[in-house]
């Protein structure tokens, strides 16, 4: 097995389901493992970590963990595992703990060096303190970059944020982002967040009772009519967008994307030319067969209708919407998809009430 990128087809008996996944990953970028609580997502991460015996294959770009040839224990794959609970040394300063597993590495083996991890993670300012002086988001920041440190080929993440307070995650979360961003080696990250798997996966894979029940690019999987957890008030899809524009008079930014264009909230942080992230809901779209310019939403954009299908709630259609090529879904009451005559192939104006940034 030669090729680049994760690919994971294992099998094992778990409780009250199996596990039977079979998965061609991206060998960089963040992986959202994604499902309701006791779906196989951390079973999966464990039998791909060795922790769990499993039949099947594991090659991670290029590198066979398990195939024909037998399984590496887990000391002999080079990943890091990076649980719910930190497990820190509670004896050793937050330097000592990031030093525990970086001193073990060959220098000619360091995939990073301490210096950046730091950086990324924001812990010059904590480097002297002990781990019982840290808060919950100090804490499980160090762990991560402790993980970093041992310069894996492959991050696992176990619902690392799901130990936080609210305030604690919206802390960590930009450090996460920079991870993200910045690193070489592919993650794998377990979550029932819609809000963090919206902010932070470049891909997702959804599961059920052991199984994958979808799997693609996080634009493309979102922007389905058949969410396969019917995500009601989450559904919508996700955007990547420039800033191009500021008014300062309405303190708003103009972010274009592949399609068309969004105002939204000017933020103090917001440059020309940043790159973010939007999240646009399918309750927050109103669909008008025509132009309307006198009426307060101020976001409307020309679309194609793509597709119309029934909602999970009663009474109620889901449209799907292409703004050139990029995917948009539209909540509306059945009653009201049959008045507009709403169908595939129709020309109609997407009203856009609101619009979160979430990256």
């Amino acid at each position: 097995m030669t090729t680049m990128g994760i690919q994971a087809r294992l099998a094992c008996s778990v409780g009250t389901f199996v596990l039977d996944v079979d998965l061609d990953l991206p060998g960089s970028g963040l992986t959202a493992l994604f499902g309701h609580s006791g779906c196989g997502k951390t079973t999966l991460l464990r039998c791909m970590a060795g922790l769990q015996a499993a039949e099947g294959t594991v090659c991670v770009n290029g590198d066979e963990w398990q195939g024909e040839r037998g399984s590496r224990p887990v000391h002999q794959r080079p990943l890091a595992y990076v649980f719910q609970e930190t497990s820190l040394f509670p004896h050793l300063s937050v330097k000592s703990n990031l030093m525990y597993g970086y001193k073990r590495i060959p220098q000619s083996e360091r995939q990073v060096s301490f210096d950046q991890v730091v950086e990324w993670l924001g812990l010059s300012q904590l480097l002297g303190r002990m781990p019982e002086k840290l808060s919950g988001g100090e804490r499980q920041r160090v762990a991560i970059a402790r993980a970093l440190l041992t310069s894996p080929r492959l991050l696992l993440m176990d619902e690392p944020l799901s130990a936080l307070d609210q305030k604690s995650k919206q802390e960590i979360m930009p450090y996460l982002e920079a991870l993200r961003d910045n690193l070489a080696i592919p993650i794998l990250y377990v979550s029932h967040s819609t809000a963090e798997v919206a902010r932070l996966a470049d891909h997702i894979v959804m599961m059920d009772m052991g199984r994958v029940v979808a799997e693609g690019p996080l634009q493309q999987i979102m922007g389905r009519t058949d969410q396969p957890f019917g995500l009601e008030e989450d559904a919508g899809v996700i955007l990547d967008a420039t800033i191009s524009e500021r008014d300062d008079q309405w303190h708003l930014c103009r972010a274009d994307f592949a399609g068309g264009h969004l105002w939204v909230r000017a933020d103090e942080g917001l440059a020309i030319g940043q790159r973010i992230r939007l999240q646009v809901l399918a309750r927050d779209i109103s669909l008008a067969r025509s132009e309307q310019t006198d009426q307060s939403i101020q976001n409307l954009l020309p679309a194609t209708v793509n597709e119309v299908a029934s909602d999970v709630s009663p009474g109620t259609s889901m449209v799907r919407l292409l703004a050139g090529q990029t995917p948009f879904l539209s909540r509306l009451t059945s009653r009201a998809v049959h008045t507009l005559d709403i169908e595939a192939g129709q020309q109609v104006w997407m009203q856009v009430k609101s619009v979160a940034i979430v990256d």
